[in-house]
């Protein structure tokens, strides 16, 4: 899952810098900082499984200027966390580790992926992809052992630009500290990211900073009063924080010295993996709302493809199969069946004569008991290309009307883009395939005139009759070639010894079975044109064609890819089902 969540993100990342539309850019960077949270709390699932006794991570979140350097500083009984009265002086996560030693977070930089841990004094506001963890040497009374983080804010205008190190940080922590102003309370990017953060249900205390003595009790009420409007869990601990004039600090009360501990006992790892699996289903839909509208747009160009299919194939059948002047297949084997209906005695000598006459074609047609047609001057290949290219003309026609007419309009003319780049190529490869299909398939020619001729053994006198015609039909051919100087390939097709032989078979005993094995041999010939040609060598790379769309413009996410993902949504991590 962790894979696919990422594959996700980037995919958003890649597309949101094609992206015009202001609308959709913004929803697309709500879904980017969610699944940035999704793949920061997988993670940390990843790390609870693998540690046995998991570190306490705590994280001081809240908006700019609410003094969170300077109330970890409190909770540290140090001045280890930098700060300023310049807004937006933290950028990086920086981890100050009490009662626990740095040695014992090694598994963080695994956490963190590809943001590197840094010295303290080594971050620097040209990079955002780094953290730092240092260690706290002074004794902290109001912290339970564990990582305390502080980190940057959320709400300043140059956050975009190191909001994913806040998002990986909060996603870490087991406790939630935030600390609001009675200045930014009420701002809507505060209750934006709590309501954000309650689906990791992590315990939670606000801390109302920068307070004068008399007005938290108004602060207060309200809000609870936003805290019910943005989630559903109980109003958490407030602590009224009040500056000390001299050293600039907040104040943190006697009466809540043991609060932070008392928190950190509310903390449940082992419902983490549960909590993650609701994450994850309740945004899933949204997250894959323009996949899902990429495989719409997928399943609509496979059915376009499987149209044009079968109204080539109606084309095939019509002005091939079914015309009566342009079906050359079932000649071809009549021409065969000349060939194995040789009168005993006179067969050396028709032979001869016919070598003889046909000497310029036979490096085409190799004569012997294996005929090889020319696939060249064959009437079917050459209907064949001209139904393909026709096919490529109306999908690009339909193409351009999908783009017009369809909410995937910019898929749809990339689409159609990436069909004209590769129409020669497609029809190329079809015009090899066609070629290796009409030789190939002569096997099943010289099959039908197999059992033609063996059906014919079984009436002697049927056999024997049209075997006289063929001899005389020979003579005849003979004498007519001699005078032209030769004989074509076509004119062997047309001889009269196969025309007169066709009709007498049709009129005799095995006239029925004649045409049961053309009836045969052409469905044979319609099945292998289908499969081999327009759906192994046109379909299939047709269907394909989306995949060589700009990662830049397009999600490109497999049906597949989603089913395995989706698969895994239903599981937990150890295999057990939810329930």
């Amino acid at each position: 899952m962790l894979e696919f969540i990422q594959l996700l993100k980037q995919r958003y990342q890649a597309v949101l810098t094609q992206q015009g539309n202001e609308a959709v850019k913004t929803s697309y960077q709500q879904r980017i900082d969610q699944l940035i949270l999704a793949e920061a709390f997988i993670r940390k699932g990843q790390m609870i499984d693998a540690l046995q006794q998991p570190l306490l991570h705590m994280a001081v979140v809240g908006p700019t200027q609410a003094g969170k350097s300077s109330l970890a500083n409190v909770l540290l009984n140090s001045n280890a966390a930098g700060v300023s009265p310049l807004a937006g002086y933290t950028i990086h996560p920086q981890g100050f580790c009490t009662g626990v030693s740095v040695a014992d977070c090694t598994d963080l930089q695994r956490y963190f992926g590809r943001f590197q841990q840094l010295p303290q004094m080594q971050l620097s506001k040209d990079r955002h992809d780094c953290y730092s963890l240092t260690q706290n040497t002074t004794d902290s009374g109001l912290l339970p052992h564990g990582v305390l983080w502080d980190t940057p804010d959320f709400d300043s205008i140059d956050s975009a630009t190191y909001r994913e190190g806040v998002i990986r940080a909060i996603a870490l922590s087991d406790m939630v500290i935030l600390v609001i102003s009675k200045e930014k309370y009420a701002d809507q990017s505060v209750w934006e990211i709590m309501t954000a953060l309650e689906e990791l249900h992590q315990p939670t205390i606000i801390c109302l900073n920068k307070l004068v003595e008399g007005s938290e009790s108004i602060i207060i009420q309200s809000l609870q009063e936003k805290w019910r409007q943005a989630r559903s869990d109980e109003f958490p601990e407030v602590v009224s924080l009040y500056y000390q004039k001299p050293g600039g600090l907040p104040v943190w009360p006697e009466s809540r010295q043991q609060l932070l501990n008392q928190l950190a006992k509310k903390v449940n790892l082992t419902k983490h993996a549960r909590f993650e699996q609701e994450f994850l289903k309740k945004h899933w839909q949204n997250w894959l709302e323009p996949v899902f509208a990429e495989h719409q747009a997928l399943n609509d160009w496979h059915e376009l493809v499987d149209i044009m299919i079968n109204q080539a194939m109606e084309s095939y059948q019509r002005d091939y199969l079914n015309h009566p002047h342009h079906y050359e297949t079932f000649q071809l084997a009549m021409t065969e069946l000349l060939n194995l209906m040789e009168i005993p005695g006179l067969a050396r000598i028709l032979a001869t004569t016919r070598k003889v006459l046909t000497w310029p074609i036979k490096q085409f047609m190799k004569l012997g008991r294996k005929r090889r047609h020319i696939a060249d001057s064959s009437y079917e290949v050459a209907l064949l290309n001209q139904i393909a290219e026709h096919m490529l003309i109306q999908l690009t026609d339909k193409l351009l009307d999908k783009a017009d007419q369809s909410q995937q309009s910019q898929w749809w003319r990339q689409l159609n883009s990436v069909l004209r780049s590769r129409r020669q190529d497609v029809l190329q490869d079809f015009s090899q395939a066609a070629k290796h299909y009409h030789l190939s398939f002569q096997q099943d020619v010289e099959s039908a005139a197999h059992r033609l001729y063996y059906k014919l053994q079984e009436q002697p006198l049927v056999l024997n009759g049209l075997r006289a015609t063929r001899a005389t039909a020979d003579a005849a051919v003979i004498a007519l070639t001699l005078q032209m100087g030769g004989i074509g390939l076509h004119d062997i097709v047309v001889a009269p010894a196969m025309l007169t032989l066709t009709t007498l078979m049709a009129e005799s005993a095995v006239g029925s079975y004649m045409h049961k094995v053309e009836a045969e041999l052409k469905q044979n010939q319609f099945n292998t044109v289908k499969q081999a040609l327009l759906i192994e060598s046109m379909r299939n790379k047709l269907l394909q064609l989306p995949e060589q769309l700009s990662m830049t413009n397009h999600f490109n996410i497999s049906p597949e890819q989603l089913r395995k993902a989706e698969h895994q949504l239903t599981e937990k991590r150890h295999g057990l089902r939810l329930l």
